[in-house]
């Protein structure tokens, strides 16, 4: 499909660079197929949702996964930006760089260093670049490995706010709880699951009194989920490779519930992308453990998902394609388009919109 059938224009004012206070004060636009779109807010879920429906939430949990480094080569040194994105093994991690033109295959970085160049050797991170891909993305290999890699990168990096935020605002204290879900216990995110944003202990304390069901899985969101599609065709659109789990007992869980012909609720598109991945043609689930590159697009036949919740998303992204194909594109554009008439939020730390599929109505 073409690209730009996917495009519109969002007033810059519309970005939101703060989340409501509470998180479930923040608007939520519900769009049903066959019926105008209603205005509310995210604390109304429990009223918009039934007895038995299975929540399934992500709890990745956001690392702080912007590293600032100087590329060591011979004599000279060069500072560089790394945003890791997908761990591929106990030392190794995909990153992308900026500016990538400065690293080569081979090249050394130092991450630790001050302004000077002076260094402690306590703090000191090594990597070596071993690949170099398109778009900036690089393999690195460092020097620690498991738990003191974790724990360097805890020390060193800094909390990966989108770029859309961080153009605008320096990264903060208040950042660190706010751009984490309350109920975020897997470390390996480079973003977060923005939908999982609005929940309140309050909120999910109405949803469980409603007996609505609640489920996780994991998908450690990467940098490239939210990145434009700079391709003209859809088929020529390479996805990042995420890696998510869908335990048994979940797997079993959402198998019983639409044996009964009770809803599957995804709370954002990273619980629906690795659902997706593991539901099998027929619609059952499988439980799942590895990388997922799915690309929803319209078109595609939904196996496991009936309703979705989720933020409002960039012009021409993957995300904005995979609403789309859940609720229809002409019914997207329009409820977008209302949503930024009526001063509606966007992207992470923006309003949601509540989503019935199309091939539901």
């Amino acid at each position: 499909m073409r690209v730009d059938l996917f495009d519109f224009e969002l007033p810059e004012d519309r970005i939101a660079l703060r989340p409501a206070e509470p998180r479930d004060a923040a608007r939520m636009l519900v769009v049903r197929p066959d019926a105008a779109s209603d205005d509310r807010q995210v604390r109304d879920l429990p009223d918009l949702l039934r007895p038995g429906d299975v929540l399934v939430l992500n709890d990745t949990k956001v690392i702080p996964s912007r590293l600032y480094g100087l590329r060591m080569r011979d004599e000279t040194a060069a500072r560089v930006e790394i945003m890791l994105h997908k761990r591929e093994g106990a030392d190794r991690w995909r990153a992308f760089a900026r500016p990538a033109k400065k690293l080569n295959v081979g090249d050394r970085i130092r991450f630790g260093e001050d302004s000077e160049g002076m260094v402690c050797e306590l703090s000191r991170l090594d990597a070596e670049v071993e690949a170099k891909g398109e778009g900036g993305d690089v393999t690195l290999r460092f020097a620690f490995s498991g738990s003191a890699l974790d724990e360097a990168i805890a020390r060193l990096g800094e909390l990966p706010l989108p770029p859309y935020i961080a153009g605008k605002r320096p990264t903060d204290t208040q950042d660190a709880a706010d751009y984490q879900t309350i109920y975020a216990r897997d470390e390996g995110a480079v973003a977060a699951p923005t939908a999982g944003l609005h929940f309140t202990d309050e909120l999910l304390r109405r949803l469980e009194e409603r007996g609505i069901e609640r489920r996780f899985v994991t998908l450690h969101v990467g940098a490239g989920t939210f990145l434009p599609v700079k391709a003209d065709d859809t088929a020529d659109h390479r996805m990042h490779a995420e890696w998510g789990t869908v335990s048994d007992e979940t797997a079993g869980a959402i198998n019983a519930a639409k044996a009964e012909g009770r809803r599957i609720v995804a709370v954002g598109t990273t619980s629906l992308r690795i659902l997706e991945s593991a539901a099998r043609e027929n619609g059952t689930m499988a439980p799942f453990a590895g990388d997922t590159s799915i690309f929803i697009t319209p078109g595609y036949r939904f196996k496991a998902v009936d309703v979705l919740l989720t933020n409002f998303h960039l012009p021409r992204s993957t995300l904005f394609m995979l609403v789309s194909a859940f609720a229809g594109l002409e019914r997207m554009r329009a409820a977008y388009a209302q949503a930024i008439g009526q001063g509606y939020r966007f992207y992470s730390y923006g309003d949601a919109s509540l989503l019935f599929r199309a091939d539901q109505g």
